[in-house]
């Protein structure tokens, strides 16, 4: 039952290590769509295409109810901050015992 724990934690954990890599990039491609980027740019077409399909959905849900201000990002990164919160109480609770 020890190993079965363990290989759970391990997986929730290297989930949240990819959680927060994905959390930074979505942050970074936020902050680039303020500029004018060349969207030829290979650093520029893979941030899109990385965050793209995550924020779509989301922006089709919300609309423009704010206006011109997309908030997307934000909402993905909430949704994120709150999985890694349920995955790091799952550690916590497991690696006491």
């Amino acid at each position: 039952m020890s190993i079965l724990v363990d290989l759970i934690t391990g997986i929730f954990k290297l989930i949240d290590a990819l959680l927060n890599i994905y959390k930074w990039i979505v942050i970074i491609a936020a902050l680039i769509s303020w500029v004018n980027p060349d969207p030829y740019n290979p650093i520029v077409r893979f941030l899109y295409s990385v965050t793209e399909p995550v924020l779509r959905p989301v922006r089709r849900f919300i609309g423009n109810r704010l206006g011109p201000i997309d908030i997307s990002p934000l909402i993905v990164i909430i949704a994120i901050i709150l999985i890694q919160s349920i995955i790091a109480r799952y550690i916590i609770r497991h690696s006491l015992f």
